[in-house]
């Protein structure tokens, strides 16, 4: 409820029912909700009116049946619609309890009490009723009239909850003040009920029927008492005596408190019991005591309202008496005034009856004795004010009787019910409206209950106006920055029928302040569902009279409710919103005025589906749209529902603000947006949005944005307020700061709000580095500087942490190398040392420090060089200061080191005294040092540092007796290569250095590197047996060619050779070392056959002209291969033929099995576990079908086929899921091995043709032919199309649905991980390759 307390009560529409034709006086008043409909009660019967379509539904006669006297004494005391029983019960004063069913319009009695009836009062849950009768006693009975029970209306027990006094707890022990100790002995005095009481009982339920109360006036004591029961008909508790009670008595629905009324010496209070009958808080109304009774206390159904209706007593003899009806509703224990209604206490229009709808919670009924029915429909609104320049102040205003608290939110958050000042006005305030004009947008108007416009101005008026009051920012001695407004006129609202501000004080609703002097405002038409839209300006001869008077002075009237109307103050656009939903736009600046629908981009008009308690006009992509939010927080942009929980929203100037239900705040730019990205942004559920979403406190809403600013007001639901400052508003300011060159403003903001200041070189880095100079000049505070080195990083910010809400056009221009951090240092240093180097001494170290790689060494030597400056310059810092700051920046161990690494002593010894170390631990290795020749110095430290490249060059400078020492370290820390670049390449010290290089390859296993070092240094010996190795022929040759070696070492270094190429599978080049090297052609010729080289065999057989060669060796090893390959392609061509066979069964069993569509089989394979946790995994067996020839060609082929097989994850064992796919591969496997056999083929058929071998080569052309015909032609079955299709469609990805998934489940009941989708894609047979032979045919 407290989250109410920043908000007015707004009339939405009035509904208006005058002289009903009826005969007699109305007396009380119920509802039927079901029917929409009114009952009246009256003295001479019931009636049932449609307040809507303004009829008498029905009219039953209770004089005719005689139950009502004809004089028209006689009394209904209370009317109740009952659902369950559709009827109506009545009770009348005499005593008769009434059933009128209304359809019939039969009449049964269903009881009589002999004493009468003084009150009927029904539970909420229409289970009870409650009968008080005249003997002073109450009668329960059931829904069905049977008594429960009947009790005395006054008891002596106080009643179940009666207290326990333990002793100490007494009033007489307790501490009284300055009332003295005899105010513990004081008597109870008690007063008698109030003069204007009635002395009526008063009976009240508690929202849930569990309780009720009856407030009843003590015969004994002549005061009133409240005692509370519950359902069960047991006295529960007994109120403390309170002074003055009046006879009102209202039971919160929500549960907690009971109100009533009390009269004080000086004022009239209302009062709140707690269901033990203590009281429990108060507040005062706002009149005198003896000037007004209260006639009763009604709750809404939300609990939220609490209407009075009071009503003066006679004071004088010729003043006029009014009624009011005044709403309240509390907020941080505050009790706001939000409306008063002010009606006539004498003719028609005095007050009878009042009460709250019992489902709408703001829907509120009056009954005026004239027979004039009212229905007022409220709302809750924030008044603020709506400019979007920088001299809007972000009021908020607030209603609090005649006061309207107005709470500056540019200038200071103050909670309320404080507030930054006070308007004082002579009336109760209605309704609040700021100016429409963007220039004037804090100048506001109050219309009150005596409706009369008071208009107060922002200027720079010097008056002080009494009317005004400083609230929480006043104070003593407090200077006051602000600028208050002042009253500049009051104008009296003129109504063209006199009778209309007595019959109705809310003659007119939705005022709106459009211009100087013109005011918009709605009213109603009291006859038909009809509503006008009135002009309201002043006669030019009045505009300087004091009391001026607010004319219509045009009028348009429209077909239906108006309930709410919008206005935008850029484009003048004033939007309509009827109760059916249409929207209407109404030209008020056109002379014609007229009014017509509001059309969308479309061209149709515009109909909320449901009515919208908050309208707002706002640009979205070039187009003006109506923005509506139901009372249910639906959220329509035109007639599109974008979002269903919204729980409010604001539009400041670009920006479209909205709270949620799910706790989060969300910011989204309209100028570049459009419907989609909206619904979109809204509608989606991912957590993460970048700048655009931030949580908020659950149940927050939104009060006001502070124009040009970053803050968000928002309030919480115990009615605190809290500052946000949205990300997307932050960011938005800084950039167009940024553009601006405001540099300063910008690092301002961004510093108090934790944005990266990588931000102000990303957004534009050509702008800032052509502008660094301004942006030192207005930062100006060397820390700050420091602070932006400090943050900067090589990352685009633009691209990670704060992408712009549109990607730009614009490209802008990046440094492609990365370093940026570099560069920025880089610029910023150069700016610095021209403007101040001595005031900027610390931004310019910072500058060195943060660049990718520290320039340490730059930074020691300026500290250095500040060390011995002399005289001291203004601004500069001195050495002991830099240092200092350089040990927050840089660790102090690594300083130390980096100074070292300058073999300045001086400098390690400044740097080593701000340190931590030891001296007794500095200062002997610095001695040491000191004492040692300048080379082994430097080597030493650089050593010390871990420098080790810079180490041994120092070394290497040191002489001859320090090579060993260097050899060590190269060893050592493997610098190899850099040692080689200190030596001549003809020194003994590279060539011990290559050795040792070498050596370290050869443990590496680095062969061929480590012969390729040996050589180049002359190590020969070395060099061969590091070639030999690594089995480089070539180069083992060249070097045993530089080794000098006999015709007999040189036989056997072939003989070796040839045996690890053999093992290689190079049977060439083994052939060619054997036959040029070991002279050994024969032993050679047998290598090629071995490697199926038939025509370089033959090439040597006939070189050393030994043909029989050709009869013992070549032609037995041809058709021996020959038969390798026959045997091999029949093998082949089986197990084609057997799993293509086998696939084509697979298929079908699975297509039988979806059309038969199993509900209890499990999907197998990587997504079964969507389906169960527990489903079984399936792992792959080895492929059968391993095949071995003696040809050692094909052997290795088929040993390379075993070894990717072992390695297959998808069994060809039967019945396995995922059989269809191994069989594939094992398909695919086949084909292309057949393919890779054309060009052995072929060699092998030019030699069987050559040595007349005819028959065995046709008979292998042909079963090659016969193999590859036969998987030519069962390509397009295995591989069908289809299947490929299948495997195209992933059943899984981003944008699937649990449904969707399901559905692929049920057409594909095998899922295909991707990385097996090229087994889909058949395998290539190449046509153009020419491997027959044309002879053999």
């Amino acid at each position: 409820m407290n989250c109410l307390i920043m908000r007015n009560l707004k009339l939405l529409q009035t509904l208006e029912f005058r002289d009903i034709q009826a005969p007699g006086r109305p007396q009380c008043i119920s509802l039927r909700t079901e029917q929409s409909t009114v009952l009246i009660g009256s003295d001479h019967g019931l009636i049932e009116i449609d307040p809507v379509t303004r009829e008498v539904k029905n009219e039953v006669s209770l004089v005719s049946e005689g139950f009502l006297p004809e004089d028209g004494s006689g009394c209904i005391v209370g009317i109740q619609d009952l659902l369950d029983q559709e009827s109506v019960c009545m009770a009348t004063a005499s005593g008769d309890v009434i059933l009128c069913n209304l359809s019939t319009c039969q009449l049964e009695c269903v009881g009589s009490v002999a004493s009468g009836i003084s009150v009927m009062s029904w539970s909420p849950d229409q289970e009870l009723v409650l009968l008080a009768t005249g003997q002073q006693t109450l009668i329960m009975m059931t829904k069905d009239f049977e008594p429960i029970m009947e009790q005395q209306i006054h008891q002596d027990d106080f009643g179940e909850s009666k207290f326990i006094t333990v002793g100490w707890g007494r009033k007489e022990t307790q501490f009284h003040g300055s009332e003295g100790r005899q105010a513990a002995f004081q008597v109870q005095m008690y007063e008698s009920a109030l003069p204007w009481d009635d002395h009526r009982p008063q009976v009240t339920w508690r929202g849930d029927g569990q309780f009720f109360a009856v407030s009843v006036v003590c015969p004994e004591t002549g005061a009133r008492k409240v005692r509370v029961w519950n359902r069960e008909f047991a006295l529960q508790s007994t109120s403390e005596p309170v002074a003055g009670l009046g006879p009102a008595l209202a039971w919160k629905p929500s549960g907690s408190l009971i109100a009533s009324t009390q009269e004080k010496p000086n004022q009239q209070d209302i009062v709140f019991f707690e269901k033990n009958g203590l009281l429990h808080g108060h507040f005062t109304l706002p009149f005198l005591k003896d000037e007004v009774k209260v006639n009763g206390l009604f709750w809404n159904a939300d609990s939220t309202v609490l209407a009075v209706w009071l009503e003066d007593l006679q004071r004088g003899e010729n003043c006029t008496l009014k009624t009011y009806v005044q709403l309240w509703t509390v907020g941080n224990y505050h009790w706001y005034l939000k409306q008063s209604l002010p009606f006539s206490t004498c003719g028609k229009s005095k007050l009878v009856c009042l009460m709250w709808d019992l489902v709408t919670p703001y829907r509120l009924h009056i009954l005026c004795q004239g027979w004039h029915y009212l229905c007022y429909d409220w709302h809750w609104t924030t008044d603020r004010s709506s400019g979007d320049n920088s001299s809007d102040m972000a009021n908020v205003a607030v209603i609090d009787g005649n006061k309207v608290l107005v709470t500056v939110f540019q200038q200071s958050v103050v909670p309320p019910p404080m507030c930054t000042y006070r308007l004082l006005l002579p009336h109760p305030v209605n309704q609040v409206m700021f100016s429409a004009h963007p220039k004037k947008s804090n100048d506001l108007a109050i219309l009150d209950a005596s409706n009369q416009i008071s208009v107060y101005k922002c200027d720079d008026s010097p008056s002080v106006d009494l009317t005004v009051k400083l609230g929480a920012v006043g104070g003593n001695g407090f200077k006051v920055s602000l600028r208050t407004p002042h009253l500049e006129k009051r104008y009296k609202l003129q109504f063209e029928n006199g009778e209309d501000q007595e019959i109705n004080p809310l003659k007119f609703s939705l005022i709106t302040w459009i211009q100087e002097d013109v005011f918009l405002a709605v009213s109603y038409s009291p006859s038909s569902p009809q509503s006008a839209i009135h002009h309201l300006t002043v006669a030019p001869s009045e505009a300087d009279d004091e009391h001026r008077q607010l004319h219509i002075s045009s009028s348009v009237t429209v077909d239906g409710v108006i309930i709410s109307l919008c206005c935008n103050s850029k484009t003048k656009s004033v939007a309509l919103q009827l109760a059916g939903g249409q929207i209407l736009k109404y030209f008020w600046e056109s002379p014609s005025l007229a009014v017509e629908p509001w059309k969308n981009p479309g061209g149709f008009p515009v109909w909320f589906p449901y009515p919208c308690t908050q309208t707002e006009l706002a640009m979205i992509g070039g187009e003006e749209c109506v923005l509506g939010l139901s009372d249910r927080c639906r959220f329509f942009i035109n007639d599109t529902e974008v979002a269903s929980n919204i729980t409010s929203f604001a539009v400041y100037d670009e920006f479209l603000l909205l709270t949620t239900h799910s706790h989060t705040c969300q910011c989204f730019c309209l100028r570049d947006a459009s419907f989609n990205t909206l619904h979109a942004g809204l509608s989606s559920s991912h957590v993460s949005k970048g700048e655009s979403l931030r949580k908020v406190e659950r149940g927050s809403r939104i009060v006001t944005v502070v124009p040009q600013d970053t803050k968000l007001i928002l309030q919480m639901p115990r009615g605190n307020l809290e500052v946000v400052h949205h990300r997307a508003l932050v960011l938005a300011q800084i950039r167009k700061w940024l553009d601006k060159l405001m540099f300063k403003e910008a690092f301002e903001c961004m510093r108090k709000l934790r944005i990266n200041l990588n931000l102000i070189h990303d957004h534009n880095p050509k702008v800032f580095l052509e502008n660094v100079e301004t942006f030192i000049r207005q930062i100006d505070s060397v820390n700050h500087i420091n602070l932006f080195f400090t943050e900067l990083k090589e990352e685009d910010v633009t691209k990670t942490m704060y992408p712009p809400p549109v990607t730009s056009a614009v490209q802008l221009s990046r440094d492609p190398d990365g370093k940026k951090v570099d560069l920025i240092c880089d610029t910023l240093r150069v700016a610095m040392e021209s403007i101040n180097p001595h005031k900027y001494c610390l931004s310019i170290l910072t500058s060195h420090v943060k660049k990718t790689t520290p320039e340490l060494e730059i930074v020691l030597q300026k500290v250095h060089e500040l060390q011995g400056r002399t005289p001291p310059v203004p601004d500069a810092v001195s050495a002991e200061e830099a240092l200092k700051y350089l040990l927050l920046l840089v660790d102090v161990n690594e300083l130390y080191d980096h100074s070292l690494g300058t073999y300045d002593f001086d400098l390690v010894l400044m740097v080593a005294e701000k340190s931590q170390k030891d001296p007794k631990e500095y200062l002997p290795f610095l001695n040491t040092l000191k004492k040692m020749e300048t080379n082994y110095q430097r080597f030493t430290i650089d050593k010390y540092l871990k420098r080790y490249e810079k180490a041994i060059g120092h070394l290497s400078k040191c002489g001859p007796e320090y090579f060993s020492e260097c050899l060590n370290l190269v060893k050592d820390k493997n610098l190899y290569k850099e040692a080689l670049k200190l030596y001549p390449s003809d020194s003994q010290q590279y060539k011990d250095i290559s050795i040792a290089y070498g050596e370290h390859l050869t443990q590496e296993h680095l062969y061929e590197p480590a012969g390729l070092v040996f050589a180049r240094c002359g190590a020969h010996e070395k060099a061969l047996n590091a070639f030999l190795a690594s089995g480089s022929w070539q180069q083992a040759l060249c070097v045993a060619a530089q080794l000098n070696l006999t015709k007999d070492q040189l036989a056997d270094l072939g003989r070796t050779l040839a045996g690890k190429l053999v093992e290689q599978r190079k049977h060439g080049d083994a052939a060619t070392v054997l036959e040029q090297y070991a002279k050994d052609y024969e032993e050679a010729v047998l290598l090629l056959l071995e490697g199926a080289a038939w025509e370089e065999a033959l090439r040597l057989v006939y070189k050393y002209n030994r043909p029989d060669i050709i009869e013992t060796n070549v032609k037995p090893s041809i058709l021996e291969a020959q038969k390798n390959y026959m045997a091999l392609l029949d093998s082949q061509t089986a197990t084609f033929s057997r799993h293509k066979k086998r696939l084509l069964v697979v298929r079908e069993l699975k297509e039988q099995a979806q059309q038969v569509n199993l509900d209890d089989e499990v999907p197998q394979g990587q997504e079964s576990d969507l389906f169960s946790e527990t489903s079984s995994v399936l792992s792959g067996s080895d492929m059968s079908g391993k095949y071995s020839h003696s040809n050692s060609r094909i052997s290795a082929r088929s040993s390379k086929n075993r070894r990717k097989a072992e390695r297959k994850k998808h069994s060809l064992k039967e019945g396995s899921p995922l059989e269809d796919l191994a069989l594939l591969e094992a398909l695919n496997e086949i084909v292309q091995s057949t393919e890779k056999l054309k060009d052995e083929v072929h060699n092998i058929l030019k030699m069987l043709f050559l040595f007349e071998f005819d028959e065995q080569g046709r008979e292998l052309q042909k079963a090659f032919e016969d193999t590859l015909q036969l998987m030519e032609r069962s390509l397009p079955e295995i591989w069908t199309l289809t299947h490929q299709q299948n495997s195209a469609t992933p059943v899984l990805g981003p944008n699937s649905t649990a449904n969707s998934i399901m559905a692929s489940y049920q057409q594909q009941k095998t899922s295909v991980p991707v990385h097996d989708a090229e087994l889909f894609i058949p395998p290539k047979i190449n046509k153009r390759t020419q491997w027959k032979l044309s002879l053999l045919e």
